[in-house]
Parts: C-alpha cells; sequence; structure tokens
C-alpha cells in the first residue's frame, strides 16, 4: 500500500509528511517527504491550547482555545497534503491511507489520560482519503503508557537496512525516546527524558527565536555541571520502563532545580543539551544489551552540538544521524505514521508489553472514511 504520514510533534514547529511503501510488515519503499511549517499566530495558538489542556480530564472535551486549535490543526494537516500532493503530481486516489498523528496536548497515562487534537472525520472528508487517527487512545485505555508509539516502524527500518543488533533507534523530538533493536527479540522502548521542548522554551524566552540554531549558542557556553546533577535528580530517570513523558514534565523541575533564570544564555542553552545527552546516557541502565550503534533521528539531529555530547557521553557506541544511513532522520515519526494507519487497517499490533507496557500486543486507531468511521 501507499501510506501518507503526517506528524505534528512537540516542538510545535510544523508538519512533517512522508510517503511510504509498506504491507505494514515490511518497507518496500521510500518516498517523498515535505514540511509545513506552522506560522507564529498557529504556534501562539497551539501553545495556548497547551496551557488550556492541563486542567482537561475528558479527552474528547475541547473548552476554549482547544476548539479553534483543533479546527486549525486539521485545516493546516489538509493544507499540507494538498500542497503536497500538487508538488509532487499526485492524486488523492494515488494515496490509500493517511496516518495522521495529530497534535498531542496532553499526555497523563497515569490517569489513563492522552489528548491529541485533530478532526480525523473532518481530514478524510476534505481530501477524499481514508484516514487512521486517534492511535494512541487504545493503548492508554488498556493500561499502557502509549508511548513511544513507533517502535515497531523502528524495528522494520533496522530490519529493511540490514543492520546486526544490538541497535538503538534514538528520537530526539520534544521529549527523546528510545527503541533498542536486537536480533530475534521484540523491540524495547521508552522515553528517556526530555530532548529540544526545554532547550526551545528557554531560547524563546530569552531571545525570541525558539531553538538553538546549529547548537551555536551552546557551543559558547560553559555547562553548569551542578545544575546538570540537581536536574539529573528528578525520579523519572530512575524510574524503570515502560514510561513516558508529556512535553511540560520536566518544566517545573528545570524552574526549581536548573537556576537558569541566574546564568548567561550560552550557559543555559549549553547546560540544557547536556541534560538531553546525560538523559539518553543514563538511560543504558536499563537495556538488556549495550546498543553498538545509536542511530539519531528528530529535529536533534541538526544540532551539532547536542550529536558531539551524544557521542561523547555513548562512547565507545557509534552514534550517527539517520541520513549518514540513506533515510531522512527529519521524517521517520511521520514514516512511522504512514507504516501504523496500514498496521491499524490489518489489525496488527501497534504496541507491544515492551515499548509501553500493554498487557497484550495490540492494535489501535480509528478509521475515518468521508462519510463513516470505523474503531479498531
Amino acid at each position: 500500500m501507499r501510506a501518507l504520514g503526517l506528524m505534528s510533534g512537540t516542538s510545535l514547529d510544523g508538519v512533517d509528511i512522508a510517503v511510504l511503501e509498506t504491507d505494514g510488515d515490511t518497507i518496500e519503499a521510500f518516498g517523498p517527504t515535505g514540511y509545513r511549517p506552522y506560522s507564529q499566530i498557529e504556534r501562539a495558538m497551539l501553545q495556548d491550547a497547551l496551557a488550556e489542556a492541563i486542567s482537561l480530564t475528558d479527552r474528547t472535551a475541547r473548552p476554549g482555545v482547544l476548539a479553534c486549535a483543533e479546527t486549525m490543526i486539521t485545516a493546516a494537516h489538509a493544507e499540507a497534503v494538498e500542497a503536497f500532493l500538487k508538488g509532487h503530481g499526485l492524486m488523492p486516489r494515488d494515496i490509500d491511507v493517511v496516518g495522521f498523528h495529530g497534535q498531542t496536548v496532553l499526555h497523563r497515562p497515569q490517569a489513563r489520560l492522552t489528548v491529541q487534537i485533530g478532526d480525523g472525520h473532518a481530514l478524510a472528508s476534505r481530501l477524499g482519503i481514508t484516514v487512521v487517527g486517534d492511535l494512541r487512545a487504545a493503548d492508554v485505555a488498556a493500561g499502557g503508557q502509549g508511548a513511544p508509539l513507533v517502535p515497531a516502524y523502528h524495528q522494520a527500518l533496522v530490519q529493511r537496512l540490514g543492520l546486526a543488533g544490538p541497535i538503538a533507534v534514538l528520537n530526539l523530538g520534544g521529549v527523546a525516546n528510545v527503541t533498542l533493536v536486537d536480533d530475534g527479540a521484540a523491540p524495547r522502548a521508552f522515553d528517556l527524558g526530555p530532548a529540544n521542548a526545554l532547550l526551545d522554551d528557554f531560547m524563546k524566552e530569552r531571545t525570541g527565536e525558539g531553538f538553538d540554531r546549529d547548537g551555536f549558542t551552546a557551543a559558547a557556553g560553559e555547562v553548569d555541571e551542578e545544575a546538570l546533577a540537581r536536574l539529573l535528580r528528578h525520579p523519572f530517570f530512575d524510574q524503570p520502563p515502560p514510561k513516558s513523558l508529556d512535553r511540560n514534565d520536566f518544566r517545573a523541575w528545570t524552574d526549581e532545580q536548573g537556576g537558569l533564570s541566574e546564568v548567561t544564555l550560552e550557559t543555559g542553552a549549553a547546560t540544557l543539551t547536556a541534560l538531553t545527552a546525560a538523559g539518553v546516557a543514563v538511560s543504558r541502565r536499563f537495556m538488556s544489551s549495550a546498543p553498538r550503534l545509536w542511530v539519531v533521528a528528530g529535529g536533534g539531529t541538526r544540532n551539532p552540538t547536542l550529536m558531539a555530547m551524544l557521542s561523547e557521553r555513548l562512547a565507545p557506541a557509534e552514534v550517527t544521524a539517520a541520513d549518514a544511513l540513506g533515510f531522512p532522520a527529519d521524517y521517520v515519526e511521520a514514516q512511522a505514521f504512514a507504516y501504523l494507519a496500514v498496521r491499524a487497517l490489518r489489525g496488527l499490533p501497534l504496541t507491544y508489553p515492551s515499548t509501553t507496557g500493554v498487557p497484550s500486543p495490540l492494535t489501535g486507531g480509528v478509521i475515518f472514511k468521508a462519510d463513516t468511521l470505523v474503531r479498531i
């Protein structure tokens, strides 16, 4: 099947688009990729939606700005797909299914609550293509963490590349997560800690720019080792998997323990970058075998300072960006949601006890067509 995956992550920067040829088991071919950035107004609305969502107890409720944000998210994804198809000379009939993650605004698996905004039925009706969305809900309802959701794709990717394990596939979005793929074993996966979210927010507050471009600011600073040691005492780092994070879970802790408001811009950026690398390194205590290779995907690969810190802390293992292996590091999650959409259509598992802690392998998602929906 030819599937199109859509991902809007915790970095709140825009919509990633990727086409994948797959039967939901093996990856047959990689297709084109694309990106639709959010405007400043759209990003501000999403920030407001995150703040509004903190008080949610009903995953279907859309009070206040959340209703407007959901309409905006749906329209932005539709516009992204329409422009992408036109740009690549494709028609809606050329796509069998769209995997639609939506935008996570709240993730509280301990309360069996995860909220992704985005109207799958409206998207399917506008595009005229079957959409599979709401992919986390079934796992969380069954007692799983609902994240990470992409380890099945990571395993298929490692198999396609013919890499011998153990291999760690590390995603550096707003939150960091890892999948350990070893020959013949079920994938093991969990969230590791903050990745780009804390640094992006820090840079936004200090400079007005929502990221550390090319890691230049962190490279110019010195890591506050005492602050880093305090931040690494967060109980999440000692919690065994399965475990997952909301984008803002570390914000209060960082404000209380980091003391970053009292340091220079460069020191703050260096310390938060080091926190991401150190969080990845300490996660190795929960791995049954030491990865020989770390394949890194996500926005963090564009930060050379972070990649250098990872290489130093994970030695003697090799650390490489996904691009070096022939697939686009920025679009792995979009590809994954294309893959998961096909698995959902086929009733194949999306999550496993070793990835989210769900009691048994579980499929999920809701199938949206222009005039119907089917829950699975």
